[in-house]
Parts: C-alpha cells; structure tokens; sequence
C-alpha cells in the first residue's frame, strides 16, 4: 500500500472516532454550524431592538446616568453625545410578534424559526479586537478561531472537502474595512484545521491545480514520495505539524476532484436563483455565497462561515446600512428556509451577527440623512436558529436607550459556550495544552451555556 494511502487512512480512523479529541462529550443537536458574520457593527437599534421613545428625546444629550462612563472611539471623542433614534420603521412579524426592522423584510418573514438576542455584550470597542474576540474567543490574534476548535474537535464529515470553510462577499464598492486571516486561523492548533478560503474565480483555491505536464499518476507518487520523507522526519523530531502537513497534502490531492463538483452550480435551478435573490448569479456576492453554503453544508463540511463586510456605518447609515440590508436579507432568509426543506435546518445551528452594535448618540448632525453611529460594545444582538435553538423568541433586553444591558446578560464568551455545547461539547473540558497552560475557547474567566434560549 502506497504510504499517502496508509496516512489517509490514518486520517479516515481517527475522524470516524470523532476528531482529534475523541468528542463529542454528549449527545449532539448540531452537527454543523452556519455562522454568517457581518463584519463592521450593525446596528441594532435600525434592526433588532425597537425604542420608539426615542423620537421623543431626539438631539438631546444622552444622560451621563446612562452613559456611565462608557468610552468612546477618537471619532466621536469631545463631541456633543446627541440622541439619534431609529431611522428604520419596525413591525410585529409572524406568530411570535416579534418587533422586527422593516429594512430587512425577509428575515422578518422567518421571524418564528429565530431566536432574537437583544443583549450581547462585549468589551472591545474597535473592529479587529473585537472580531478577534468575537471569533476567537480573545481580542489578540493567536488563537484558534471557533471553527478551527469544532474542525479540532469533531473532525469532518466528508473526507474530500476541509471541515472548515471560509467565504468573504466581494462587494462592488471596495470596503475600508480589512477582514484578517486569523479571523479563520488555526492558532496553536495543527494547521488543517484553519479556515479554507474558497475564491470567487476560476481558481477557488490557490495552487490546487496541478502544474501543466504534471499527470494524477506523478502527483500520486510525488505525495507517497513526501509523505515517505515527512514519515522519516516526524520519527526523529515527533513536530506534530509535520503530520499536519502531510494530511493537508492528502486532502488537497482529493479536493481537487470534489472543489470543481461543488462549485459547479451550473446543476441548480431557477427555482433556487430566485430564492437566494438577483444577485446569486453573481460568483462572490453574498447571496451566491449563500446557495454555495448550502451546498457544502449538504456535502458535510462541519463548518461554514460567510463575511458580508462594510457595516461599519460611521456616516450616510440611512442609506449604506439599508444598502447592507439588501444584500444579506434575502440570500440569509432563503437559506435558512432551504436547510428546513431539505431536513438540514434541525442539525445544523446557524447563526448572524458582528462584533459589536452602534451607539444611540449619532455621529455628525442627527438631523441629517448622512448621520451615522459610533461603535457601541455594551449592547448588541445576535440571531440564532436551527439545532437546539428555541425559535420564534427574544431573549435579553437593553434599557430605554439600546445603551446598556437590562436583562440576562451574555457575553462572547457565552455564545461561544452555547455553540460548544449544541456541538454536544463541554467547553470547560474541551482545551489543549499550549506553552504550558491548558488554553479553552472560553478562556479562564467563567462562562455558561445558555440554557434559556435552548429548545
């Protein structure tokens, strides 16, 4: 038996026994996570979180009493903190009457399969600390992100395609806003469990093709050829990545049969196109990103995660805000109904959100269409549905102003607790041993699932 195939088999025995740390810990809900990360801070007082009080309070000073010693970002530094109310109209939708945003018609339209997080909490205040900590579990870069942990932790279900993909939404106006690998990075852990980031090309992975006069035949001996040597190598130093290395190379040799297949949407109907939106026939926007989610999380790739950027609404928020809403409300509505209709919605968890929300204080003159919000981290919303999640429910609530957290709080370091246990893992004994400390996702402060939102 060639050595690549001894390896490969090495690699099929220990996902089937369930990843690298024999999980999961208990029966799982979720065998999948869909985690669509809108990078910038949207705002959740346009969206989520209704305060229609505060038409009455418009362009007077937000009480130091509710402000409370809240830092701001040098933008708004010294400046006059001036209520702004919402610009978005809500309504009451579906069954559940949850107040939803009229800027996002669609998700409202599934507002029974979601459950509505009004009161997340985080403690970073600019873009990448806070999406490092938001996907990472810490706000310096070096840790594994949360799907490097579940790739880590229960493997992949498809041995062809990597348990953890990446896709970024390429806009047509360029973003201001740079999305960093490590928010998919593997940190410490061995390097095949980092995100794969799939392009919106005629190349979807970087140097996957074969070199031109280079036959699958030559290629098959070359990988035995390296696996040989990287074999002699590990038996006298033992460097895990070396072995790391070695699968990484077996499984692009078999991703080069099965990328081109999933990529491939020439198969899908017009019945699918006209689900996602106008815009899903158009490689790299969010809403083709969404059709191409669904077919990998069909294929079982454990973990997929798309990055719509520009949330970042410091100015013109009545305009790019509702600009962002149109291209992410549909394509994310449609997708959650397509995993219900193909019985994929009950085991795969999904999820929607930013780093952090926007401030109540508008940012330039409130009463002008190109007023904007600060960052704001004491309060945002997250949406969740699918495996485990009790739908068609809001949980949390922020005061009168969207300012601060009234009720249940949850952290970062909550929702990364939850997801771990919907994956049927105990984020308390789920940690590796790096530089000598025992390093979890949910770091050393206390962390707890939250149970209340769990059907």
């Amino acid at each position: 038996m060639a050595l690549g195939a001894i390896g490969l088999d090495s690699i099929l025995a220990q996902e089937s026994a369930g990843g690298a740390m024999g999980l999961p810990h208990f029966a799982p809900k979720a065998k999948r996570v869909l985690f669509l990360t809108q990078s910038g801070g949207p705002s959740q007082i346009e969206l989520f979180d209704p305060k229609p009080g505060l038409t009455k309070l418009a362009g007077k000073a937000l009480p130091e009493s509710v402000r409370g010693g809240q830092r701001v970002t040098g933008m708004t530094k010294g400046k006059p903190q001036l209520i702004l109310p919402s610009r978005a109209p809500f309504q009451r939708r579906g069954e559940s009457g949850i107040e939803f945003s009229d800027w996002l018609p669609h998700m409202g339209g599934i507002v029974d399969r979601l459950c509505v997080v009004r009161s997340m909490v985080t403690d970073q205040i600019n873009h990448a600390p806070a999406m490092t900590r938001f996907l990472t579990g810490h706000q310096l870069p070096g840790r594994p992100s949360l799907g490097a942990w579940a790739s880590y932790g229960l493997g992949t279900d498809n041995q062809n395609l990597p348990s953890y993909v990446a896709l970024i939404s390429r806009l047509q106006r360029p973003s201001d806003q740079p999305l960093y690998d490590h928010y998919w990075g593997n940190g410490f852990l061995p390097s095949q469990h980092q995100g794969v980031r799939l392009r919106s090309s005629s190349e979807p992975v970087l140097y996957l093709s074969d070199p031109k006069g280079v036959s699958r035949s030559l290629r098959r001996h070359q990988l035995d050829a390296l696996a040989r040597l990287n074999g002699e190598r590990f038996g006298k130093v033992g460097d895990p990545e070396i072995e790391a290395r070695t699968e990484q190379y077996e499984l692009a040799f078999r991703m080069q049969a099965s990328v081109p297949e999933l990529t491939d949407m020439s198969g899908e109907p017009d019945e699918a196109y006209e689900l996602y939106g106008p815009d899903a026939r158009r490689p790299g926007t969010y809403a083709s990103n969404c059709l191409l989610a669904r077919r990998m999380l069909e294929r079982g790739v454990r973990f997929v995660q798309l990055f719509h950027p520009d949330w970042d609404h410091h100015s013109r928020l009545t305009s790019w805000c509702a600009q962002r809403c149109r291209d992410t409300d549909q394509p994310s509505a449609a997708l959650i109904e397509d995993l219900a209709r193909r019985g994929l919605l009950e085991d795969t968890l999904v999820v929607w959100g930013g780093e952090f929300g926007r401030s109540v204080a508008g940012q330039g003159d409130w009463k002008s269409l190109e007023a904007g919000r600060d960052h704001h981290p004491r309060c945002f919303t997250v949406l969740l549905a699918g495996a485990g999640i009790k739908p068609g429910t809001v949980y949390g609530a922020t005061d009168d102003f969207s300012f601060n957290v009234a009720e249940n709080p949850v952290q970062v370091r909550d929702l990364h607790a939850t997801i771990l246990h919907l994956l049927g893992i105990d984020h308390e004994r789920f940690s590796v041993r790096h530089l000598g400390l025992d390093m979890r996702l949910t770091g050393v402060e206390k962390a707890r699932v939250v149970h209340e939102i769990l059907a």
